[in-house]
């Protein structure tokens, strides 16, 4: 692809986190690649190209089974007489399609890191920032003045924030300092793309990490508000602590997440406290609590837009709380098989570690599940017996 580029008089390099991963040696999740080539050129160049973006045009090109985005080289985002500009009144960029060189590509990047080109003519890196040496320093510095580069693209506060986590790497004080008075910035970023950065923020291996420096630099509140409301509730920062260190567990493992887990763990303060809340209508407990998640749910997609295969999933992890807490014996069977079954009995654990619920009932849980046909016919009717033993008991005490 690069060699294509050059064979047809384009410049073109290896370009940003692939860099930087290489030289921290980390396996690069993927290659970006930049050229001076203009979207269209490229296009022609590349049969299985597809074009996208309306703040600033990328190629992505099928390479087998994976996608490398191409981008032509930005001009100097002081060039502001350029028609191909738009700017909104808060500063964000929303139409940017200027072209420039590869020196100026380089200060329109983010962070230093990531403003790196391997120059595959002398197999050289072109580093026109220091990104080399806050990589050597481990460092997180975004380029220019940093109110500037934040009110471009808000989603940088996120990204200062994920490096750090992930890497293990420290933001410097003028990329760091300012974001707390600017998270508010993150109001203009579409709902839609927040969820894709929520995913990328706690499913890197570094989620609990991720999580400490979203409250330090005071994010989580433009995310998820209704939990941070919730963070005099006991047990919820222990349950988000909790749950964080499992799915960098999980990652480590090359276990699957899933994203209802997530969003379901984090927003579940927030149904508790509305199920608790006093109400002067005297409705039955069930129809409170499915009250209360949509409630929820509905007021999360202000912020970040949950899509509804996740909503769903998210329903029904929820649902199976009071099922899996109190099985009936007459319902277990179909309880099994349910397809939510798993990541339900996962958040049960959750609970019973926070002391939300009994851990006896996540033990039985935990016996039964991986249990033969003949043991699990023991352990309900077990189950049964100390069920109608303790209604004796609370029926005798009356």
């Amino acid at each position: 692809m690069l060699h294509r580029l050059k064979q047809h008089g384009y410049s073109a390099y290896l370009v940003g986190g692939c860099i930087r991963d290489l030289l921290l040696g980390v396996k690069p999740k993927d290659f970006d690649i930049a050229t001076d080539a203009h979207p269209e050129k490229i296009k022609k160049l590349f049969r299985n190209c597809l074009l996208i973006g309306r703040r600033f045009r990328i190629a992505h090109i099928r390479f087998g089974r994976e996608i490398i985005e191409v981008t032509t080289f930005r001009a100097d985002s002081k060039k502001k007489s350029f028609k191909h500009r738009t700017v909104a009144a808060h500063g964000m960029l929303l139409r940017d399609n200027v072209y420039g060189c590869i020196e100026e590509d380089a200060w329109r990047r983010d962070f230093t890191m990531n403003s790196l080109y391997y120059n595959i003519a002398d197999l050289s890196i072109v580093d026109y920032c220091g990104g080399i040496a806050d990589i050597q320093h481990r460092i997180v510095r975004i380029i220019g003045d940093p109110l500037t580069r934040y009110q471009e693209d808000p989603v940088r506060l996120l990204r200062a924030v994920r490096f750090a986590g992930k890497l293990d790497f420290t933001l410097a004080a003028a990329t760091g300092e300012c974001i707390p008075r600017l998270a508010h910035l993150l109001r203009h970023v579409s709902p839609a793309r927040l969820f894709e950065e929520v995913l990328k923020l706690f499913h890197h291996g570094r989620a609990f990490r991720t999580y400490q420096l979203l409250l330090h630099y005071q994010l989580l509140n433009e995310l998820f508000p209704q939990t941070l409301a919730c963070f005099d509730q006991e047990g919820t920062q222990k349950l988000l602590e909790i749950a964080c260190k499992n799915t960098d567990q999980r990652v480590q493992q090359e276990k699957t997440v899933s994203p209802a887990f997530l969003f379901a763990v984090f927003l579940w303060p927030a149904v508790q406290a509305k199920v608790r809340r006093p109400s002067k209508r005297r409705s039955p407990s069930f129809v409170i609590y499915q009250q209360a998640i949509s409630e929820i749910l509905s007021e999360q997609q202000k912020q970040i837009t949950i899509p509804r295969r996740y909503s769903a999933a998210i329903r029904e992890i929820w649902d199976l709380q009071q099922r899996l807490n109190q099985p009936r014996p007459s319902m277990i069977n179909k309880l099994i098989v349910h397809p939510r079954l798993r990541a339900a009995y996962d958040f049960l654990l959750l609970r019973a570690e926070i002391r939300e619920i009994s851990p006896d009932i996540t033990a039985w849980w935990t016996e039964f599940l991986p249990a033969t046909e003949s043991r699990r016919k023991q352990l309900i009717e077990k189950m049964v017996m100390t069920t109608q033993r303790r209604h004796n008991q609370r029926k005798n005490s009356l």
